[in-house]
C-alpha cells in the first residue's frame, strides 16, 4: 500500500480510484493531477515507481491544494466562527438541525438523530382512584 502525504492508499486500485482516499481530493481533481504528471490513470497504486509518486506529491503540494488536516481545520474554524456570531446557520448547526432550509417536521432524520419518543408518565395512585 502506497503511502501519499501521510495517507495510506489502496494498492490494489487504480491510482485515478486511489486518489480520492486523501481528504480534499475527489474524482475530479485526482484525473487532473493525473492529466498534470502524465501518468495513466488505470495503472495500479501498487504498481506506481517511487518517482510517480514523488510527482504526484509535488503536483499536490505545488498546486497549493487544501487537503487533509489544514482543511479539516479550516472547516471547523468555519463552523466556529459561524456559531460565534450566532447567524442562523451558526445557531442550526449548535441545535443540530438541518441548515440550508429544509423541512424539519417529518423528515431531518440524519441531523436530528433517531426519534426520541417521548411518553406521558402515568400517576402510579390514580389506577387507585385516590386522586
Amino acid at each position: 500500500m502506497p503511502r501519499l502525504l501521510g495517507v495510506e492508499i489502496p494498492g490494489d486500485k487504480r491510482i485515478e480510484a486511489s486518489l480520492p482516499y486523501i481528504y480534499g481530493i475527489g474524482p475530479s481533481s485526482a484525473k487532473l493531477i493525473l492529466e498534470r504528471v502524465n501518468i495513466d490513470p488505470n495503472t495500479r497504486a501498487k504498481d506506481l515507481a517511487p518517482e510517480q509518486i514523488n510527482q504526484i506529491i509535488q503536483m499536490i503540494t505545488s498546486s497549493k491544494m487544501v487537503i487533509e488536516g489544514d482543511l479539516r481545520r479550516e472547516l471547523q474554524g468555519n463552523l466556529k466562527r459561524l456559531q460565534a456570531i450566532n447567524c442562523y446557520r451558526g445557531i442550526r448547526h449548535r441545535r443540530g438541525l438541518p441548515v440550508r432550509g429544509q423541512r424539519t417536521s417529518t423528515n431531518a432524520r440524519t441531523r436530528k438523530g433517531p426519534r426520541k419518543t417521548v411518553g406521558v408518565i402515568r400517576n402510579k395512585d390514580a389506577k387507585a382512584g385516590k386522586t
